[in-house]
């Protein structure tokens, strides 16, 4: 563990990568910014929390606290869309999910202070991920990735209308075996929540990277509209946004997590006949 890296080991053939949890801001960036509420606004307010489980599961998990205005570690670090045609944000973001700026005039990142950012932080932390995953996998034979994100349920620059509560995305099934996403999909169901598999969200650059099902590493992410666990305002301002953790409201989707979780777990242990 660093001061912006956690790595914390589990013996299961299961890894849980937090890249967008984090909200630590450096001194010397945060001067440069309009503010640090703004800075901070499309973290993934309390996944960490809401997956509290995967430790007891005996998985690792992989989360930084830096705030993903520093960079964003789910994005290609060569700069490309993920998302082609549609609107999105950076390697290194410059304006908020909404359009709004991020920088004072003149002071967004260089070429070259995005080349050290991605040297400094985007390369250790996939470097510890590659090497938790080859660590496991080498052990069951099998593992599974599960890449932990939230999203406001309205963001008309993003998409449409509203998200649904659980968006699993398997780079069009390219990430992962079709039995782990029917096994996830089969853990989701529940008439409290929608969901939707590869709709407007199918993977960021970590499950389309590390997703190699023919290597059996196989990679998935959950994106979840924070209405699901926060009482999610209807506009968005420093004085509501984030509202406090609500364990109560929480605790039915914690529910279906943990049912999704597992189903990761059990498949992969299924290679070793253990599950």
């Amino acid at each position: 563990m660093s001061g912006w890296l956690e790595v914390q080991r589990g013996e299961a053939p299961l890894v849980v990568s937090f890249p967008h949890t984090g909200t630590d801001l450096p001194p010397e960036l945060a001067a440069r910014l309009v503010s640090p509420w703004l800075a901070r606004k499309d973290a993934d307010w309390y996944v960490d929390r809401l997956y509290s489980m995967a430790r007891e599961l005996g998985a690792t998990t992989v989360r930084t606290p830096m705030s993903r205005t520093v960079i964003d570690v789910n994005r290609d670090p060569s700069g490309a869309s993920l998302y082609p045609g549609q609107s999105t944000t950076e390697l290194c973001p410059t304006s908020t999910f909404d359009g709004e700026p991020l920088y004072l005039p003149g002071q967004a990142p260089t070429e070259a202070e995005i080349a050290a950012r991605r040297t400094r932080y985007f390369e250790p932390y996939h470097a510890a991920l590659e090497a938790e995953l080859e660590r496991l996998r080498a052990r069951h034979g099998r593992v599974v990735l599960y890449d932990a994100h939230s999203i406001r349920s309205r963001v008309p620059r993003l998409f449409e209308g509203e998200l649904p509560h659980l968006n699993l995305g398997t780079n069009r099934g390219a990430s992962c075996s079709p039995a782990l996403t029917r096994a996830i999909e089969s853990a989701c169901e529940d008439p409290s929540f929608t969901r939707v598999t590869n709709g407007r969200f199918v993977g960021g650059w970590t499950t389309r990277h590390y997703g190699r099902p023919e290597r059996e590493v196989h990679a998935v992410q959950m994106e979840l509209a924070c209405r699901g666990y926060l009482h999610e305002p209807d506009a968005v301002c420093a004085d509501n946004w984030p509202p406090p953790f609500a364990p109560e409201r929480a605790a039915a989707l914690r529910a279906v997590l943990h049912r999704a979780l597992s189903a990761c777990l059990n498949f992969a242990l299924a290679a070793t006949g253990v599950a």
